[in-house]
């Protein structure tokens, strides 16, 4: 069997692996590396929720997404507020851990870091040349009858509305 590298672009590389399962079952499978993500449910004093509308190319449509982005150097929470900040124009004094997930794990090794912010402050939005986005504040409660609904379809965003709005957050140390 085969394994090496096909691609390696701007932000993911493919490569073919040598996999031998528990089972011993042999056999090859395409891996895509992404240096994983980082995304942020911001909760105002009024229990609403920053989302951000973002066009995505390959979802050929306007999505309702947590701020997020890739991560970029740093930790992944240094990652997180960096990007509340980009995207949302927010910062915010109080942090804690929503855990992590990954995105599809039969294929890709991103890995999402998933924060909750409170006790934010405006500072000043700078997203990036290719973000296309506008942010939104919505009752926690709505961003959840949304997911359910299926008006979001983000899974960060889902993972992360739940693990929320479930009291999954644990305070960073």
């Amino acid at each position: 069997m085969a394994t090496g590298s096909i691609y390696r672009g701007r932000v993911i590389s493919l490569a073919v692996e040598d996999v031998t399962l528990p089972n011993g079952h042999r056999f090859e499978l395409e891996v895509v590396d992404h240096p994983g993500g980082a995304a942020v449910v911001a909760i105002n004093d009024r229990e609403q929720v920053c989302l951000v509308r973002q066009y995505r190319h390959v979802a050929g449509d306007w999505l309702w997404e947590l701020p997020a982005g890739k991560l970029a150097g740093g930790t992944p929470l240094d990652n997180a507020r960096r990007e509340l900040v980009e995207e949302a124009g927010v910062a915010a004094a109080r942090w804690a851990s929503l855990g992590r997930y990954f995105s599809s794990p039969g294929v890709f090794r991103e890995v999402v870091h998933l924060f909750e912010a409170r006790d934010l402050s405006l500072v000043g939005a700078a997203p990036e040349i290719d973000e296309v986005l506008t942010v939104h504040w919505i009752a926690l409660a709505e961003a959840c009858r949304m997911a359910v609904d299926g008006e979001i379809i983000d899974g960060k965003t889902v993972v992360g509305l739940w693990r929320a709005a479930a009291g999954g957050a644990r305070p960073l140390t």
